[in-house]
């Protein structure tokens, strides 16, 4: 299993398809109504509230967190709802999209071309998934519930490169 530094070109450019991958870091989860305002800001040249320079996305949306927990379940959910909003995002800096299932192929394009990865999470997995992560803080878009933005700290976060920056697939 590969340990990655996202903050680290490298690292990324050296991962292939079907490369197991322990995560550890910062990662913001994010679905699609968030994706859909992050878009909209960036057309009108408004500062995200996240720097997505070198970032990572997990595309979750975590339930309610019980009194005495860091955070409540927080399994993958499906990637192609992002991929309208995706391109865009990477050209912004986007370089790591955590979720489950397949791309379409504007977003493989634009992984080449911005160098960027897609990493699958097992679907099914949140008690898995949630005892990884050490810390989370509520960063942007709170109206939105379990779809607001948060920022993750994850320590050793079993994933898998589903899509390398070469475009590479094992979907």
């Amino acid at each position: 299993m590969k340990t990655i530094d996202i903050n680290n070109e490298c690292d990324i450019e050296t991962l292939r398809a079907g490369d197991a991958v322990s995560f550890s870091g910062v990662m913001y989860t994010a679905r699609d109504a968030a994706h859909k305002r992050f878009v909209e800001a960036l057309e009108k040249g408004e500062k995200l509230p996240i720097d997505l320079n070198g970032s990572a996305i997990y595309y979750a949306g975590p339930t309610p967190t019980r009194e005495g927990e860091i955070i409540g379940s927080c399994g993958p959910t499906t990637s192609s709802r992002m991929d309208d909003y995706a391109p865009t995002l990477m050209d912004a800096g986007l370089r790591v999209m955590i979720g489950k299932g397949k791309r379409n192929s504007a977003v493989v394009e634009s992984m080449i071309k911005n160098k960027a990865v897609y990493l699958i999470a097992v679907g099914g997995a949140a008690a898995l998934i949630k005892s990884r992560i050490t810390a989370c803080e509520d960063v942007a878009y709170l109206d939105l519930g379990c779809e607001a933005v948060r920022k993750l700290t994850v320590r050793d976060l079993p994933l898998l490169v589903a899509i390398d920056s070469k475009g590479n697939s094992i979907l």
